[in-house]
């Protein structure tokens, strides 16, 4: 039943990296981009959380509001005032953008925060509980970091698939130089790419400055279990971002049951010897 429990318990924390992933295979699906400060957006929602709520007194519901506003409008405005200039053909200028966006951001955070580490107190969210045994119990937060996962991969799935703004993105995935044809405007759909996949950060983010504490240099490992997750779910399927979080989450959970300093090395593990056995990842789409 220990093991049993181990495994729910890496499922569910699988939610909180394909929440961590989805905003990334999103980016990476439409603009073949790969945004090095993604976890650096997803920490500093986490900030914004922590300010709105602690630091300003505002209610929980409205900082939620006001966060994934915010970070949605920030993703608009940053990929059409500065990426769309650096995409083209060639990776490294974005990478090295990306990079640079990181390292600002971090120091921001530093200046602003300190290097102390938060928490946003979840109050009965924290310790409340679905028990199924006296082994086994489902906490109501990695529940709801779970629902949350496969209902905004959902989403992103029926706008994809179900609408207007969906085939465009599609197209320009596809051909990019093409869409302007087409009656489309390449920066304005690039951007609206990235504006959901900030929306989808903002969540994230909430979700970890409740779940776990934090810092200002804690973007780069939310970065590289992202990345592990899109790798082993396959680029380009939401879907698989979600089973790539889930097999990253149970892998961690297992090995911190044989051993606490197993866990992360765990999850590396694992995801090395699917690269291995499946370079392109479980579901690719690319």
């Amino acid at each position: 039943m220990i093991w049993i429990n181990a495994i729910l318990q890496g499922v569910l924390l699988g939610g909180l990296y394909a929440l961590f992933a989805a905003g990334l295979s999103l980016m990476f699906g439409v603009m073949r981009f790969i945004n090095i400060a993604h976890g650096d957006f997803i920490v500093t929602a986490a900030y914004l959380m922590v300010a709105f709520v602690t630091g300003w007194s505002i209610h929980p519901a409205v900082a939620v509001v006001l966060v994934l506003i915010s970070l949605t409008t920030a993703g608009y405005i940053n990929q059409r005032i500065l990426l769309n200039r650096v995409l083209g053909k060639d990776i490294l200028p974005p990478i090295l953008v990306t990079f640079g966006m990181s390292i600002i951001i971090q120091n921001a955070l530093l200046e602003i925060f300190s290097a102390d580490s938060r928490r946003l107190p979840a109050g009965w969210l924290e310790t409340g509980s679905i028990t199924i045994s006296d082994a086994i119990s489902i906490g109501w937060l990695p529940l709801m970091m779970f629902g949350a996962a496969v209902a905004v991969i959902g989403g992103l799935q029926l706008v994809f698939y179900k609408t207007a703004l969906g085939r465009m993105l599609r197209a320009t995935s596809d051909d990019p130089e093409i869409v302007p044809l087409m009656g489309g405007n390449n920066a304005h759909i690039f951007a609206v790419a990235t504006a959901l996949a900030s929306l989808v950060v903002g969540i994230a983010g909430i979700f970890l400055a409740m779940k776990t504490n934090f810092d200002p240099s804690a973007g780069p490992a939310r970065l590289l279990f992202a990345f592990e997750a899109v790798i082993i779910g396959g680029l380009g399927s939401l879907w698989g971002t979600l089973a790539g979080g889930i097999i990253l989450g149970v892998a961690q959970t297992l090995g911190a049951q044989i051993d606490a300093g197993y866990q992360i090395l765990a999850g590396h593990l694992v995801f090395l010897a699917l690269l291995v056995v499946r370079p392109r990842g479980l579901f690719p789409k690319m």
